[in-house]
């Protein structure tokens, strides 16, 4: 046999030897290849995150009070009766709530939030108003925003389900009162002044009405 010949066999077996020796080390793949097994640990963990967030906090409570709070327990109490009930949606519609009554207020237009307002509420404000005509005084105000928004505090009677919501507002606005001869007594319309009211807000929860009413106020 000459030389080539044996070199090319000699060639042959190392390459022969070679891949042999990488189909030991990699391993052979034959058609569809399956995910690796290291992802199932991945999807199982991904059900049981899902188990968590259903049979877990209800957000729309957590975001507005502490989870282990009586406040919770209450809200949750609230949510039993009434299931479509949105501490959210309530939270924002007393930030809206504030503005319409306190400018209403300011202005004297008492007939546009009186739907809103107890009837205590309502005559106490009805009282101040008659007052501030009677001595020829008058508010020019503008609203100018909320600053601070916090449920503070929620009561709830089962028996009756009777609803209490209280809320912390900081707002902003620029008051000036004038007198009769329409000179400025009090303030300064360039001036923004912080206002802190703290009010109470009641329903009686489960009732096809979904209006809530301001029963208390407090500065």
């Amino acid at each position: 046999m000459n030389e080539p010949m044996i070199q090319l066999l000699v060639l042959a077996g190392i390459a022969i030897f070679l891949i042999l020796r990488l189909k030991s080390v990699l391993g052979s793949r034959e058609g569809f290849e399956k995910p690796p097994v290291q992802q199932q640990p991945e999807a199982h963990k991904s059900r049981r995150d899902f188990e968590v967030i259903e049979g877990g906090p209800d957000h729309d409570i957590t975001d507005h009070v502490a989870e282990d709070s009586e406040q919770a327990q209450t809200l949750t109490a609230m949510k039993r009766v009434e299931p479509g009930f949105s501490v959210t949606e309530f939270v924002q519609g007393a930030r809206g709530a504030y503005e319409m009554i306190v400018m209403g207020f300011e202005k004297g237009n008492l007939d546009e939030i009186q739907p809103f307002l107890s009837e205590e509420v309502f005559d106490t404000f009805v009282s101040v108003v008659s007052d501030r005509e009677d001595q020829g005084l008058s508010i020019e105000a503008e609203f100018i925003g909320v600053r601070e928004t916090t449920l503070a505090d929620v009561k709830f009677d089962k028996d009756s389900n009777q609803a209490e919501i209280t809320m912390k507002f900081v707002g902003e606005l620029t008051s000036v009162v004038r007198d009769r001869g329409g000179d400025i007594i009090e303030g300064n319309p360039n001036t923004v002044k912080r206002q802190k009211d703290s009010w109470t807000f009641a329903r009686v929860m489960g009732k096809d009405d979904p209006n809530w009413l301001l029963v208390a106020t407090d500065a």
